[in-house]
């Protein structure tokens, strides 16, 4: 089995947001898995234990409050995002797993660009470069209702950067940011996206 792929374009936040949460509740347990392949227009989402305070200073951009896990986290025009509306159970998956296989596909995509990434222990995830030079490039949460899962990964490709100076990143002060293209991955949002979703694909049904 794999996910079914729809590719929404451009759209905001919150809309899809209570798309996900009526999929979800509505799946049965023979309901295909599906990706939602999405960028938005620029908003701050703070996830279900994301604090005010690591918002530092206004910048025009709107802030929902989400139900994904996880802090704080911008998303923007440039920005891959894949919701991984996902069944568990049916997968054989506990949580750790799934985001382990999310944090995976992101490693593997980079890798075949020969970007070298990795896991943070405790700070869900992709990083690049170590110490002092460590930037993420990649953020994930999820929310599981029912055993299923929705929200998913954003992967910064080939965007305007600045927002994430306004933000305390996923909760961690100084947390640098990155993107593929400032990497030497000379390649669109729109073809990061595809190869993004296909290694989700491996990872998860492979």
């Amino acid at each position: 089995m794999t996910a079914v792929v729809r590719a929404l374009g451009r759209v905001d936040y919150t809309p899809v947001w209570q798309d996900m949460q009526a999929f979800t509740a509505a799946r049965g347990p023979n309901t295909q898995d599906e990706f939602w392949q999405v960028e938005h227009p620029p908003v701050f989402t703070l996830g279900l234990a994301g604090k005010r305070e690591h918002l530092l200073r206004e910048v025009g951009v709107p802030v929902v409050d989400s139900d994904r896990g996880g802090q704080v986290t911008y998303h923007g025009p440039g920005q891959v995002v894949i919701y991984t509306l996902v069944d568990l159970k049916r997968a054989g998956l506990g949580v750790r797993e799934m985001v382990n296989s999310i944090e995976q596909a992101v490693i593997d995509l980079l890798a075949t660009h020969g970007v070298a990434s990795q896991r943070r222990a405790g700070a869900p995830g992709v990083y690049v470069g170590h110490g002092d030079d460590e930037a993420k490039i990649s953020a994930l949460g999820l929310r599981i209702r029912n055993g299923r899962t929705y929200h998913g990964v954003s992967l910064n490709v080939d965007m305007d950067l600045t927002p994430f100076t306004a933000i305390n990143p996923c909760g961690y002060s100084g947390l640098r940011v990155t993107q593929t293209r400032d990497l030497g991955i000379d390649l669109p949002p729109e073809a990061i996206c595809r190869q993004l979703t296909d290694a989700l694909q491996r990872a998860l049904y492979a």
